[in-house]
């Protein structure tokens, strides 16, 4: 038993007490004992509570301090509210497979069971470690703490493990978080599970949340796809798993084949991550998916390899693969663009793109967007100027779109429908083809002004 205490908030304390006022005690348990001994700021307490006689005891006490929700009644969880945060207390629990999905599970819920048997059913050694809060004792019934040590990620008990097959996933997950190792015998039993097709019952949903855990929690994301690769996983995947052999020009991308730069740029991605959730998963998913089309549009010649054609041909595949673990159409529909216009920013650098080229860019992708995507793209390889972690393009088109007003958006129509209605126009089939005809003329800095483009309205309106 380790015996040095573990920083806790004053209201589980408070708890704590009141709990074992009652002849019970309460147990921290999960992933916050977890991330204690890895050093990692805790987002989440469970709290387990042994001896008492039902839920609607430790209600009780729960509600002398904040509000409670039996939401998860039926799996003995209650979620206990105290100055707007949520913690989640429990009493300990068996679970035996009954049904298919995972929510085929008898549940038993009982206080007087041990902390031992209750820790059976999680999946990794490194989660099912405790916290006695009044002895200030960890409880690691399995072996967590040395499993840490040694930086290994093993499961506790291979019939319980393979009753969710989503542990699969969330091996792949915390192996690239941590920088762990899998356990060889984990290994063995997360392949089999691969190969009998039990990940094929999981559905989109579930699998998504390990996919967001692995682009965005990760340091180094290759490392989890590295081992989906190994467990033979990507098969569900074919749009990524076709990658892999798929020769590139040396000249441009001496580091190897399409997976390699892809698992490159995705690990440059996360250097490029903001902090806001949503909009860092739609970049890390945009380089994931920026090269699918490399599969079916490289071609090898003697004297040179290229896959000419290669992102407009990635748009169909990467909404086929974001398909398979996503219903997000918004989410799909904004990285589309990005795929399909990823060569954008050094095509135009190189060429010398003029301004009206750029303010057309703007039409179809958000510029800024697009060179966070190219520059991951471009840093990911061995070149001498990635080494170098310089991205003139992108720094070049990022300046243009910013001095034109198009770094986040395109231009706004200087005339707008109301502006033909206000000129006694009657709305047409003819009000479309002048609006666009318009701002055509303004995408090409033929007008600069609303004073210009209304005297153009004029001379357009006469003629019509």
């Amino acid at each position: 038993m380790l015996q040095y205490a573990m920083k806790i908030p004053e209201i589980i304390k408070k708890i704590s007490k009141r709990v074992q006022l009652n002849g019970a005690k309460a147990i921290i348990v999960g992933g916050s004992v977890r991330d204690h001994f890895l050093g990692l700021p805790i987002k989440d307490y469970d709290i387990e509570v042994y001896g008492l006689p039902s839920l609607e005891a430790l209600s009780k006490i729960l509600e002398v301090y904040g509000s409670v929700n039996f939401v998860g009644k039926s799996f003995g969880v209650l979620k206990f509210v105290h100055e707007g945060v949520t913690y989640d207390f429990s009493f300990p629990r068996t679970e035996q497979k009954v049904g298919i999905g995972h929510r085929g599970f008898e549940v038993t819920c009982d206080g007087g069971i041990s902390f031992e048997l209750a820790a059976r059913r999680r999946d990794f050694t490194i989660n099912a470690m405790g916290y006695d809060i009044e002895s200030k004792v960890f409880l690691d019934p399995y072996g967590g703490r040395e499993d840490i040590r040694q930086q290994r990620l093993r499961h506790i008990d291979a019939d319980r493990f393979v009753e969710d097959p989503l542990r699969v996933y969330r091996a792949v997950q915390f192996v690239a978080r941590f920088g762990y190792l899998l356990d060889e015998e984990t290994h063995r039993l997360c392949r089999w599970m691969v190969d009998e097709g039990m990940l094929e019952s999981l559905p989109k949903e579930r699998i998504y949340e390990e996919f967001k855990k692995l682009l965005l929690r990760a340091p180094r994301p290759s490392v989890g796809f590295e081992l989906m690769r190994s467990l033979g996983i990507l098969q569900y995947y074919p749009e990524l798993k076709n990658l892999i052999g798929v020769p590139q020009s040396k000249k441009w991308h001496p580091e190897g084949d399409v997976w390699i730069h892809t698992m490159m740029a995705v690990d440059e991605m996360v250097k490029l991550q903001t902090g806001e959730e949503k909009q860092d998963l739609k970049m890390m998913l945009a380089i994931l998916c920026h090269d699918l089309g490399k599969a079916t549009h490289t071609q090898i010649r003697p004297d040179r390899i290229s896959a000419i054609g290669h992102a407009k041909a990635g748009v169909p595949l990467s909404r086929r693969f974001l398909g398979r673990f996503t219903e997000d159409q918004g989410l799909t529909q904004g990285i589309l663009p990005l795929v399909e216009h990823h060569l954008a920013p050094t095509t135009y650098y190189r060429t010398g793109a003029n301004d009206s080229t750029i303010r057309k860019l703007a039409t179809k992708v958000n510029i800024q967007e697009l060179v966070t995507v190219a520059r991951a793209d471009f840093l990911g390889r061995t070149t001498k100027m990635a080494q170098q972690g310089i991205y003139e393009a992108g720094d070049w088109l990022l300046k243009k779109a910013e001095e034109l007003g198009v770094l986040t958006r395109p231009l706004r129509p200087f005339i707008q429908g109301r502006d033909l209605i206000a000129l006694g126009l009657r709305p047409s089939k003819a009000f479309r083809e002048i609006l666009e005809e318009l701002y055509r003329a303004q995408l090409h800095g033929e007008v600069c002004t609303k004073q210009e483009a209304l005297a153009r309205l004029k001379n357009v309106t006469m003629e019509a």
